[in-house]
């Protein structure tokens, strides 16, 4: 398939004020393979049902990291089973068990190296194999603006540094909007979330910021 060339200034001018349903409408006619991703966590369902009302064909890519939260799990099922999801979970080549008694447990904030390392493990490793088993063009991802400060640094759209296209459809969207949407969709929220990634607020989880 041809790679997929587009003037990202110029779309990003034209999807400014478009709504989430629109920019996906735009994403999925662009007629290249693409995949959405979700980390199932405590407002994923805006994403997922955005997407599913739209296409239920699209392949949902899951990381499960392995180190998820009972109430993540069950949330997760729930939302699968009710939208329909094409989902493809992909989780790490080593239990988290035997991870920690390797590695001593979750890395702290201080710990760069261990923590790349563990990063790489639970979330690059699988995602990469979800890469190549999908060979997407188009990235259809939940992140906004308001997240962290690399992603204050994007737009609608951008070009991931692995050259997909990356489309966010509530790029601008605030927390009370995810809430409102939340809320009128009548949407289950996975209250106990937790990212052994991340260590603290804000800091990338390594998805979006891999080359």
């Amino acid at each position: 398939m041809q790679a997929l060339e587009l003037d990202i200034d110029s779309v990003n001018a034209s999807l400014r004020d478009a709504s989430p349903q629109e920019i996906l409408r735009w994403a999925l006619g662009l007629g290249h393979k693409t995949i959405a991703t979700t980390s199932m966590g405590r407002n994923a369902a805006v994403m997922l049902h955005l997407v599913s009302e739209i296409d239920k064909s699209v392949p949902t890519v899951w990381v499960d990291t392995g180190y998820n939260l009972r109430d993540t799990y069950v949330v997760a099922e729930r939302l699968i089973r009710d939208l329909e999801l094409n989902i493809h979970v992909y989780s790490p080549q080593m239990t988290s068990e035997r991870r920690n008694a390797i590695m001593g447990g979750i890395p702290t904030v201080d710990e760069e190296e261990r923590h790349g390392e563990f990063t790489r493990q639970v979330k690059l490793e699988p995602f990469e194999r979800a890469l190549r088993d999908f060979a997407p063009q188009i990235w259809l991802t939940g992140i906004r603006r308001t997240e962290t400060e690399h992603r204050n640094t994007l737009d609608i759209v951008s070009v991931d540094g692995r050259g997909i296209i990356k489309v966010a459809p509530i790029f601008y969207w605030s927390d009370d909007d995810v809430e409102d949407y939340m809320a009128r969709q009548n949407l289950p929220s996975c209250k106990h979330y937790f990212d052994p990634t991340k260590v603290h607020d804000g800091r990338e989880c390594g998805l979006h910021t891999a080359a």
